[in-house]
């Protein structure tokens, strides 16, 4: 991947397709990335209803290997990676001494010592750092793989269109990866995504692919397969309330509170922040993350304040306009903890404009990537 331009900024190898096919470009995470081709709406009912393409760059590719990796692994996340047999994916949270979530990730065991993560595209480094520093003194190698790349066959036909390429796709169950061949190379298969669609996620090297996302936009045109910017994607994740990282959750807030302690082993032995979490159990947990579904035409953006009467009582963290349920919907910190339930109504401050809200528990549609 070119760093040129701007200074330290990022392009992805797929970039003159992407302006062929007429993308906006747009800067993310220090990455220059498609947000959007033939509109978000478009692209969003495109990923619902068909199959979308997504290039996403930008995101990290760090490998753990060796007798050690487990370990080094086991004590860096959160959950209980003795769950993942080989072939097996799991989501995760790293934290900091404090709770704070680092990053979120999903890790991959690719073999009895061989295991892969994803990290956030504004993460890689801090999580290849504290895996590093995790690493040392331990029999095991972790290698940032800058020259491999990541694109995502999400909607109801993406097994269609990666099995006419990847026959071992059929067989593959969610939250499993395997390893294929393109072009010669090996590359990472995985049944995951960021949609809530069912869909596929491959990582191959850089040489390849160019030619990789030619074959996919083949295999997917009697499929309706259109390529996705990076705007419907978060309006996709959006709707699931799947959390984005340095907006729903940071290392100012804990798993407990986003909602996440389904993905936090407590019984697993050691781990990074987990004094503090089993701390913030005991004293209290402040607040939690809600889903909040628009009851007027008025559409919630990130930062602005929730209302029980007169008291701000949050603050909402992503908001948007749900193309599927046609209305606006957010995720929001409410506190105190104990005083929010699923059905209760608050009101969301929209420049100015109150509008009431329904409290949820996402996913506000009825989808499963399962």
């Amino acid at each position: 991947m070119e760093a040129h331009g701007e200074i330290g900024l990022r392009r992805t190898p797929l970039e003159p397709e992407h302006r062929e096919l007429g993308a906006k470009i747009g800067m993310f995470a220090g990455w220059a990335m498609p947000i959007e081709y033939r509109g978000t709406l478009a692209e969003h009912e495109a990923v619902r209803e068909r199959a979308g393409l997504f290039d996403l760059m930008h995101l990290g590719k760090v490998t753990v290997d060796g007798a050690g990796a487990f370990d080094v692994l086991q004590r860096t996340v959160t959950n209980d990676l003795r769950k993942v047999d080989v072939g097996g994916a799991q989501y995760n949270n790293v934290l900091n001494d404090r709770g704070g979530i680092v990053d979120d990730v999903i890790v991959y065991r690719l073999g009895e010592d061989r295991w892969y993560t994803v990290p956030n595209a504004a993460n890689t480094n801090r999580v290849h750092r504290i895996l590093l520093d995790q690493a040392a003194g331990a029999d095991a190698e972790v290698v940032l793989h800058e020259d491999w790349c990541f694109l995502a066959v999400q909607g109801p036909n993406a097994p269609a269109i990666v099995g006419e390429l990847f026959p071992e796709a059929g067989s593959l169950q969610y939250m499993h990866v395997t390893e294929a061949e393109f072009g010669g190379e090996r590359l990472i298969l995985s049944r995951s995504g960021y949609t809530g669609e069912v869909g596929f996620e491959l990582f191959p090297p850089e040489d390849v692919v160019r030619d990789l996302w030619a074959a996919l936009m083949q295999a997917g045109e009697p499929h309706g397969m259109e390529p996705i910017g990076l705007a419907a994607r978060d309006t996709l994740r959006l709707e699931m309330g799947y959390p984005l990282h340095g907006q729903d959750i940071s290392e100012e807030r804990t798993p407990l509170e986003a909602g996440l302690s389904w993905a936090v082993s407590f019984d697993k032995g050691e781990f990074t922040g987990r004094e503090a979490l089993l701390a913030q159990k005991d004293q209290g947990i402040p607040a939690r993350l809600w889903g909040l579904e628009m009851e007027g035409r008025l559409i919630p953006r990130p930062h602005y304040e929730v209302l029980d009467g007169e008291e701000r009582v949050g603050e909402t963290t992503s908001g948007t306009f749900s193309p599927t349920l046609r209305k606006g919907i957010a995720l929001a910190y409410l506190s105190p903890r104990e005083r929010f339930a699923a059905g209760n109504r608050v009101e969301v401050d929209v420049r100015g404009r109150r509008g009431e809200a329904v409290v949820t528990k996402p996913p506000f549609v009825d989808r499963s990537p399962k």
